[in-house]
């Protein structure tokens, strides 16, 4: 197996938005937002869903790298239930072979309210149900010993359980990458991700805020020396200003595609990331791969949801 995914196994439900429903929910605009079960069902009640979808982050990166033709894995935690079932029928459906035996559990499969506003950004509220109770008793071994490479997400990084699930499948990992995911992940965790991303990361994928707040600057240059003096892989997603890959002396940049209809940027850094990892795997260069991830990027965001339908 190329990749295993682990992450958090969340079933995303899609609804647009205008600007006054955020602000008469307070919801910060493009973040994302813990919720108990209460308040999601109570800003459900709310909403017009548009569509539903196996999502999380990772979840959707691994599906993209499927979709490339690349032999994948994922692991997520999810309850037996009828959005369990959707889950788990979703993945196997774009051919990711599934590592987890899903059993009745206390908390129900979780689930992202994805609220688009006109603009094209996504704000998310999610309720993580069984998915934030991911164990290292969930780690299947053998198929991350078996695969070249582990990704995990930040969004799943959490103190106790969730943490030994991740020191479990990197110690018995080959490489190990992983996505920041979040600015409040980021802060939320920032020591944790900076000793991960400095000691036990082969390749970490962040977009601008989410390093500027790992390393508490605002200057892309300081990022820059921080990438260099790394000597792994750390690659960056800018919005309109592209994407840059460090590793070591070597930076290379990408542009980003112009002139696109932006409808929803659900799924861009995760796409990305699949195009990236797709190269990476495959023995291109890091151009070549900054750029598949640049295509795969620029796809999701002219379409509703995190997901390609055909590439």
């Amino acid at each position: 197996m190329k990749i295993l995914g682990i992450g958090n196994a969340i079933v995303d439900v899609i609804c647009k938005v205008q600007e006054q429903y955020l602000i008469d929910n307070e919801l910060t605009k493009g973040t994302m937002k813990l919720v108990d079960e209460i308040e999601f069902q109570k800003l459900l009640s709310t909403l017009k869903i548009d569509k539903t979808i196996s999502g999380g982050s990772v979840a959707n990166s691994i599906v993209g790298l499927s979709q490339l033709g690349n032999s994948v894995g994922f692991i997520g935690k999810i309850n037996d239930d009828k959005l369990g079932q959707k889950y788990e029928e979703g993945l196997v459906e774009e051919k990711v072979q599934y590592y987890y035996k899903k059993k009745e559990e206390p908390l129900s499969t979780g689930t992202c309210l994805i609220l688009i506003t006109p603009d094209a950004e996504r704000t998310m509220v999610t309720f993580l149900g069984i998915a934030g109770k991911i164990s290292e008793k969930d780690i299947n071994e053998k198929a991350v010993k078996e695969s070249e490479i582990i990704f995990l997400e930040g969004y799943l990084w959490d103190k106790g359980e969730p943490k030994n699930a991740f020191d479990k499948a990197m110690s018995l990992s080959n490489k190990k990458a992983m996505s920041l995911s979040d600015q409040f992940c980021v802060n939320r965790h920032k020591d944790d991700f900076l000793d991960l991303v400095k000691n036990k990361l082969d390749i970490t994928f962040a977009n601008e805020q989410e390093i500027k707040s790992l390393i508490d600057t605002n200057n892309f240059n300081e990022i820059i020396t921080f990438g260099k003096q790394l000597g792994k892989h750390l690659i960056i997603t800018r919005g309109e200003k592209g994407s840059v890959a460090i590793n070591g002396s070597n930076v290379t940049e990408c542009k980003s595609e112009p002139g696109l209809k932006i409808v929803d940027l659900t799924g861009a850094g995760d796409l990305f990331a699949a195009g990236f990892l797709h190269g990476f795997i495959n023995g291109k260069s890091t151009k070549d791969s900054l750029e598949k991830g640049t295509e795969m990027s620029a796809k999701i965001i002219q379409k509703v949801g995190a997901r390609l339908n055909h590439l």
